[in-house]
């Protein structure tokens, strides 16, 4: 499927001396989303040079930087990260601390030196299908943020059978109490019984906004599975606990459509396949 461009903001362009902005580096450098190093920054977790950081800083080659007062590793250089797509299972969460010890993703996805895997966007916890990690919190905060208008596709299963005027009325919005919210489409994909199955594609990552836009038509959803996030699918081969990590062709493919630099020579492959 071809993925429109969505124009975005280009980066500010790095000073003279090499200088970026802190946050941008530290979510570069695995360990977060960018909004969540601003966090830290503001809580002073973070320090330059033994002085500490400020929100907007930004961090030139050679400086120290400590966040909880561990050094941090930051290459100035274009790098190559890591994106691995897993075939999340009903029951898991996307979470990596839960109060009530539930199954999480993140419990047997390889280990990453000098760096964490970063969810792009969440599936609750009754739904299945594609999830994307990255070692790239540059990356992850790009996909993630609204302007960047990113198609989520699901295929959905009810009880019962949507009216044409329901359909059409999904795509031209219906109130929720959190706003209005729509479908950029809605097709009929058969079904057995009583139960059907739709094709939709949202853009939004609001929280169950799927399941609830077919309970606002009365509807209760009994199946819920993501398949396609941008131009990433869910290949048929990767079953429900699986997961593969995505070559360096493919990363540096996914890089130039969010529109974030690739570095000019690539590194060579990395394994495939992984099971839990």
């Amino acid at each position: 499927r071809q993925v429109p461009e969505v124009p975005v903001a280009p980066e500010p362009v790095a000073t003279s001396d090499g200088a970026q902005k802190l946050q941008k580096m530290l979510a570069a450098a695995g360990l977060g989303s960018r909004r969540e190093m601003e966090t830290w920054i503001t809580a002073g977790r973070v320090s330059i040079n033994g002085v500490a950081a400020t929100l907007g800083e930004r961090v030139s080659p050679g400086d120290r930087v400590l966040v909880d007062k561990r050094p941090v590793k930051m290459s100035f250089d274009v790098e190559l990260p890591r994106i691995l797509i897993y075939h999340k299972q009903e029951g898991e969460i996307v979470s990596r601390d839960d109060p009530k010890a539930r199954k999480t993703v993140f419990d047997a996805l390889p280990r990453v030196r000098n760096g964490k895997w970063i969810a792009i966007g969440r599936l609750d916890f009754n739904t299945e299908g594609l999830l994307i990690f990255t070692t790239s919190g540059e990356l992850a905060n790009r996909l993630m943020h609204p302007s960047f208008e990113v198609e989520r596709e699901y295929t959905v299963r009810i009880m019962g059978e949507l009216s044409q005027e329901q359909m059409k009325s999904m795509t031209s919005g219906i109130e929720l109490e959190d706003g209005m919210a729509y479908f950029e489409r809605i097709a009929e994909m058969g079904g057995e019984g009583s139960n059907r199955w739709y094709q939709v594609i949202i853009k939004e990552g609001r929280n169950r906004e799927v399941r609830r836009m077919f309970e606002k038509m009365g509807m209760m959803v009994s199946r819920l599975i993501r398949v396609r996030f941008g131009m990433i699918n869910l290949p048929p081969r990767i079953k429900r606990g699986h997961m593969l990590e995505l070559e360096t062709v493919q990363v540096a493919s996914i890089l130039k459509w969010a529109n974030l630099p690739v570095p000019e020579q690539l590194p060579q492959s990395r394994p495939q396949d992984k099971k839990r």
